[in-house]
């Protein structure tokens, strides 16, 4: 049995906690914005209401909407694939991916001036670049 206390073993551990981490932060946030996409357009319509995003919110929704459900997909295949194939290279795609969502999301919470909440994106933008560099580990 081999040893998990080594470098390349807790490399490995820690691909597989930051790929079930995404995943399960990226489908939750995705699947609920299909299941209540009313919900979460009215509260972006009033969120964006004085920004210069308020005509786009419809566009936004649809958009962070794919890039969270990829997000999660590849993030939950890639987690899988870390621990069975030991290939991080799906799970590094839905990284990427994450890093793209968290950043639009950012950008979103900028321009409707909620800088709390910009500032609160700031732990995921971190976890994401992290997860691409250990995913980028052999």
């Amino acid at each position: 049995m081999p040893t998990l206390h080594t470098g390349t073993e807790a490399t490995y551990l820690m691909q597989i906690f930051t790929a079930a981490f995404l995943s399960i932060l990226f489908l939750q946030s995705g699947i609920d914005k299909i299941v209540d996409r009313r919900g979460n357009f009215e509260w972006l319509k009033g969120h964006f209401g004085k920004s210069p995003l308020a005509e786009l919110v419809p566009a936004l929704l649809t958009i962070i909407t794919i890039l969270e459900l990829a997000a999660g997909a590849l993030s939950a295949l890639g987690f899988v694939l870390v621990i069975f194939l030991h290939d991080p290279t799906i799970a590094f795609c839905g990284a990427v991916i994450a890093t793209v969502a968290v950043l639009a999301l950012f950008f979103g919470q900028r321009m409707a001036k909620d800088y709390a909440g910009a500032a609160v994106l700031v732990p995921y933008f971190l976890l994401t670049l992290i997860a691409i560099y250990l995913l980028a580990q052999r």
